[in-house]
């Protein structure tokens, strides 16, 4: 059941791929990439629809990227909704509300991150009760901007703020706490737009603050190769079906179900 839920306190929406079950299932929560400027459709509804076919349910974030001033905290308090609209309403929609998944891909990737890392963060979120609604219970990072610094992905960071002491605020390797929820990476060792030491860096951080982290690298690969299947090919930009590559979402079900 596809359904389009537009937020009242959101300029956003999310759209819903939802199971017919009568049984709490757990949802993942697709943030497509897009450098915050744009969002993939190729990381969006195959995504949801895949995810599916293996018993979640799933929804497409339309996070805020359109508006011309600088985002700042706005897709994370997008996201941040759509989690707390998700928990709030789980018996009505048969999800299991302590199983609300992040997925996000590239720029999606760093919003994904961003709620691991800012969930808790009383400067942003002051109760303990908004908090708890809005936490995701893991984190699936697929080539991920991360960090401002060396490695940057820097249109990213751009949209964010122009102000280079707020990138760095934005910066999610220097974030990390033991808050941040199981997390699931992967990147290419090849991706020439978004260098794979986002993915290491992240990943180190949350090895050192003992976060459970399950990373994969594969060795070749250009970014955005989304499932890297046959049916969200972009042969424009050289992104083939890789079988290989594509083993990543597989790998991605076994880790979730050790959760």
């Amino acid at each position: 059941m596809n359904t389009l839920i537009h937020s009242n306190e959101r300029n956003c929406s999310m759209t819903t791929y939802f199971l017919g079950t009568q049984s709490p299932l757990p949802v993942v929560v697709i943030c497509p990439g897009g450098a915050y400027t744009w969002r993939s459709e190729r990381e969006a509804a195959p995504v949801a629809n895949a995810f599916n076919r293996n018993g979640y349910h799933a929804v497409v974030l339309n996070y805020t990227v359109e508006q011309e001033e600088e985002l700042l905290d706005t897709p994370l308090l997008d996201l941040c909704w759509a989690v707390k609209s998700l928990r709030k309403n789980a018996a009505i929609n048969f999800i299991d509300p302590d199983k609300i998944i992040v997925c996000g891909f590239s720029a999606g990737g760093h919003l994904a991150a961003s709620l691991g890392v800012f969930w808790s963060d009383f400067t942003r979120f002051p109760t303990k009760e908004e908090q708890q609604l809005h936490k995701p219970n893991a984190l699936i990072l697929c080539y991920p901007v991360i960090t401002a610094g060396a490695y940057a992905h820097r249109g990213s960071f751009l949209r964010l703020s122009k102000d280079e002491a707020t990138q760095k605020e934005y910066s999610l390797e220097t974030k990390v706490q033991s808050t941040v929820p199981p997390t699931f990476i992967w990147h290419t060792m090849t991706d020439a737009s978004v260098p794979v030491y986002n993915s290491i860096l992240f990943a180190e951080a949350l090895h050192q603050n003992k976060v459970s982290c399950e990373l994969l690298i594969f060795p070749n690969g250009p970014h955005g190769l989304s499932l890297a299947t046959k049916d969200v090919e972009d042969e424009s930009h050289q992104r083939i079906a890789d079988p290989h590559v594509a083993r990543w979402f597989a790998q991605c079900l076994d880790w979730l179900s050790t959760l």
